[in-house]
This record gives structure tokens, C-alpha cells and sequence, in this order.
């Protein structure tokens, strides 16, 4: 098995492992704070979200890709110089965001996010900051090395000691008010980063092939043409993300605005922000661990297979990353759709959030598309690009946001259009993107047969459900719709082709 295949299969077990405890930390949160608890939450996350990508200025990916470069030449020396100079860097600019945001906290909750409430959280997640650049820089260093395991056991350790100490925390900060439960929440999450960074280190002292704290200093003040080699991939890359983070730390903004012209008053607007990114969203982004294992392991092989002119293999590796999230989207969307109520009341005892999923479910199929898609044009150096076509996405999300929400007859929807609107146009741009880089052909008949496989299986779940499951308690027609409509997918998967007898018996749909 390939060093890709492994490293593939290793993240996307301990990430679908991450996104089912994210779930259960996102559930006990929900439970014990509700809707408006939840809302204070994801208001204040997204800001804390862009002085992270602030702090990493894009450095895990360059990282990974000078790594790998440096290894395949067996050039340890550069590898130190490459850490040295980025712990150097994100640590520099933990420090000086870090005390900022503190200083900023006031202002942000009050003129911002028109609700003071959210200061809480925001300054209680505030101390992860320099915890996370320090890791990040650790986590590049050891994709670099296509060697996952770490990045990938760190993130469970992570969420594991986030669910240990959240009901703890929220519990004992709850009869001071909703916004201090918040800040337990966001407490318990930095703690939960603390414990990952402790164990990355002790695998780094444990695999690593140089001495660190040996000539660090003298290894920064060699490291000037690492910094350019780093910042050369990094600053893009970045610039990518930081549009990214910009629009969702303006998203909550122009939301709480656009809905109090419509006339809902702030407590409300942080209750339906929080249904909708705290309740909806994380249901639809759970099958994105598949493309979030791709993306990272497709970054140094993509790297790879074009820095060596292998076209036949760079083309094969694409289509392969591409098709595999288009059948694993499929069956994700039609879940998501038809079981919408269901899935919710069993996670939240609430099916409030289902109206969104429902509205939002089969844009998300383009969701699935865009993170390898992302990962492709990062190893092909076409960072700016993205990031061009990340800007058009987020211009047209805010615009789209204010228009519709603004307006008493769609109020929140407008948001959910927004962000629609956003991950469809972002994905088709970046795949236009790929197409004008690199030649590659376009098997119109797979689509077709994916377009069939989707309707089919649809009117045939329905039929099933409607004759075997009507009368069901709530849970136990999620388990047996969900057990159905993916068995029907993937039979007619079978016969239409989409999926092969070679990709049943060789997971995960890739080699090398």
C-alpha cells in the first residue's frame, strides 16, 4: 500500500472520528445551553477563527510542501531551518494578536455583534491562540512528511478532552447566565488544543531526525531564503483563507444588521444565527471528513506528481480524489435531504434547524467538491487564483446575505441563500480553475450515471420509506431510512457503473 493510500486512510478514519466527537461536544453544548447559548458561541467563532489564520499566515501548507521537498533530497538541515523560522514567525504573531483581540473584545461584542453577552467567549477562547500557531507548525511539519498519524491522533486527543471538560465547565458557569455557559464552552476548547499541542510535541521528540533546540537562533538568522521559499507559497496561500475568515467574521455581523432592518430584534437574531451555523451547518459539513483527508494527503502528491512531469499519474490522482467525492457527496446529500428532521431531533431533541438542511443540502454536494479541488490548486502554485475566486465567492456571499435578510419575508433564509450561493459559484470557479491548468478530460457519461444513481434512489427511499416505515419512532426511522437509501445507492451505484468491482475490493478509491 502507498504512502498516499495510507496516509488518506489514516486521516480519514481519524477524522470521521473527529467529526462524530465534534458532534457529540456540538450536542452536550446545544443540551445544556440552547439555541441562544449556541448562538453567542458561533458569533463570536469566526473572529477568533481570523486571528488564528492571522497568526498561521498560511504557513501549515507551505510547511508541508517544503518538507516533503527537503526530505526527498534527505536535506535535514533545510527541514530544521524550515521549523525554525516558522515557529519563529507564529509565535511573533500570537503575541502581538493575542493581547489585540483582549484589548478589542469590548468593541467587538457591543458595536459589532450588537450583544454584549458575546464578550464572554470571545475572551475565553482568546488564550488558544498561540497554543494552535505553535501546533499548526507541527502538524505541516509532519504532513510534509506524509506521516498523518500525528496531525490526525492530535485532533482526536483534542476533542476527546474538549467533551471531558465542556459539560464540567457550562455546568458550573451556567447559573451565572447563558454568556458565561458560552465561555465554558470556549474554555473547555482551549484546553482541548492545550492537550494537542503537549502530544504533538512528544511525537515530535519522538520521530524527529535533527536536534531542534540545537543552533535554533543561528538556524532563524540562516533561514532568510527559507522565509521567501515559505512565504512565497504562504502568502497566497493565506491570502486564500484570509477572505475566507474575513467573510465569516462578517458574516455574523451583516446578519444581526440585516435582520434588525428587517426588524428582528438582536436576542432573536442570535438564536436563529445559532440554529443556523450551530445546529444546521455542522450536520452538513459531517461527510467533509472524506474531502478533508484528500485535501491534506492530495497537497504533497499532487506536488509530487507535477514537479516530476508524471501527467498520466497527476490526472489519475485528480479524477480519483474527484469521483470519490462524488459518490460519497451523493449518498451524503440524499441522507441529509430525506432525513432532515429526523437527524436533527435525534442529535438536538430539536428539528428546528431541519428547514435549513433542507434548503441547503444539495448545494453542499459542491461543498464536497471544492476542498481537494482547493488542495489541487495549492499544489499546482495556483494559490492566487483561488484566492481570486475565494474573493468572488465571499463578496457574493455578504451581498446575497444583506439583500435577501434584509427583507421580513425570507429573514434568516437570506443568510442560508447567501452561503448557497457562495460554496456553488466558489466550486465551479476553482474547477474552471483546474481545467485551464491542466488538460483533463471530462467523462460526461459518469455524470450522467451519478445524476441517475441520485434520482433513482431518491423515489425509490421514498416508496420503501412510505410502505415499511410510516409509524416509526423518530430514531429508529433514521436508522432504518439512512440503512435503506444507502443500501438502494449503492446497488444502483453498482449497476450503472458508477462504482466498480475494483473499487469495492481496494478502498479508498485511490492508488498510487
Amino acid at each position: 500500500m502507498s504512502k498516499f493510500l495510507k496516509g488518506t486512510l489514516v486521516l480519514m478514519a481519524a477524522m470521521f472520528i473527529t467529526k462524530i466527537l465534534g458532534f457529540v461536544n456540538r450536542i452536550v453544548i446545544a443540551r445544556l445551553i440552547g439555541e441562544e447559548g449556541v448562538g453567542l458561541y458561533m458569533m463570536v467563532f469566526p473572529t477568533f477563527i481570523l486571528v488564528v489564520t492571522l497568526t498561521q499566515l498560511g504557513l501549515p501548507v507551505a510547511i508541508s510542501r517544503s518538507i516533503a521537498a527537503a526530505e526527498a533530497r534527505g536535506d535535514t538541515a533545510k527541514m530544521k531551518r524550515i521549523l525554525a523560522v516558522s515557529l519563529s514567525i507564529t509565535i511573533s504573531l500570537s503575541l502581538l494578536f493575542t493581547p489585540a483581540l483582549l484589548l478589542l473584545a469590548p468593541y467587538l461584542s457591543e458595536v459589532l455583534f450588537t450583544d454584549p453577552r458575546t464578550y464572554y467567549p470571545l475572551a475565553a477562547i482568546t488564550p488558544a491562540i498561540p497554543i494552535i500557531a505553535v501546533s499548526s507548525v507541527l502538524r505541516g511539519y509532519f504532513q510534509g512528511r506524509q506521516n498523518m498519524k500525528p496531525a490526525a491522533y492530535s485532533q482526536i486527543i483534542e476533542q476527546v478532552v474538549r467533551i471531558g471538560l465542556i459539560a464540567l465547565f457550562t455546568k458550573e458557569m451556567l447559573p451565572y447566565g447563558i454568556e458565561f455557559a458560552a465561555a465554558g464552552a470556549m474554555a473547555a476548547a482551549a484546553a482541548g488544543e492545550l492537550i494537542s499541542l503537549l502530544y504533538l510535541l512528544l511525537m515530535f521528540r519522538f520521530n524527529k531526525t535533527f536536534l531542534l533546540r540545537r543552533r535554533f537562533f543561528r538556524a532563524i538568522r540562516n533561514g532568510k531564503e527559507t522565509a521567501k521559499e515559505l512565504f512565497e507559497v504562504a502568502i497566497p496561500s493565506t491570502g486564500s483563507r484570509m477572505i475566507g475568515s474575513l467573510a465569516w467574521f462578517f458574516e455574523p455581523i451583516v446578519v444581526t444588521h440585516s435582520l434588525a432592518i428587517a426588524g428582528v430584534t438582536a436576542v432573536v437574531a442570535t438564536k436563529e444565527y445559532g440554529v443556523l451555523t450551530g445546529y444546521a451547518l455542522p450536520v452538513m459539513f459531517l461527510p467533509s471528513f472524506v474531502t478533508l483527508a484528500l485535501s491534506t494527503s492530495l497537497v504533497p502528491a499532487v506536488s509530487e506528481a507535477y514537479a516530476k512531469k508524471q501527467h498520466q499519474l497527476l490526472e489519475h490522482r485528480i479524477q480519483e480524489a474527484l469521483r470519490f467525492c462524488l459518490v460519497t457527496g451523493g449518498i451524503s446529500v440524499l441522507i441529509l435531504f430525506l432525513y432532515a428532521e429526523p437527524l436533527m431531533q435525534f442529535m438536538y431533541h430539536s428539528s428546528n434547524g431541519a428547514r435549513f438542511i433542507t434548503l441547503m443540502a444539495p448545494f453542499f454536494l459542491f461543498y464536497y467538491y471544492q476542498g481537494p479541488l482547493q488542495a489541487v490548486l495549492q499544489a499546482l502554485n495556483l494559490a492566487n487564483a483561488a484566492m481570486i475566486n475565494s474573493l468572488i465567492g465571499a463578496v457574493v456571499k455578504l451581498s446575497v446575505i444583506f439583500i435577501f435578510a434584509s427583507q421580513p419575508q425570507f429573514g434568516i433564509y437570506g443568510a442560508a441563500l447567501g452561503m448557497a450561493a457562495s460554496i456553488l459559484l466558489v466550486t465551479l470557479l476553482h474547477l474552471a480553475t483546474v481545467f485551464k491548468k491542466i488538460s483533463i478530460s471530462v467523462d460526461v457519461r459518469q455524470y450522467v450515471k451519478f445524476l441517475l444513481v441520485l434520482a433513482v434512489s431518491y423515489f425509490i427511499s421514498r416508496s420503501l420509506n412510505h410502505m415499511w416505515l410510516n409509524g416509526l419512532s423518530s430514531s429508529l426511522y433514521l436508522a432504518a431510512g439512512a440503512l435503506i437509501t444507502s443500501f438502494c445507492y449503492l446497488c444502483i451505484s453498482i449497476l450503472c457503473g458508477l462504482v466498480t468491482k475494483q473499487d469495492l475490493s481496494r478502498l479508498p478509491f485511490i492508488k498510487k
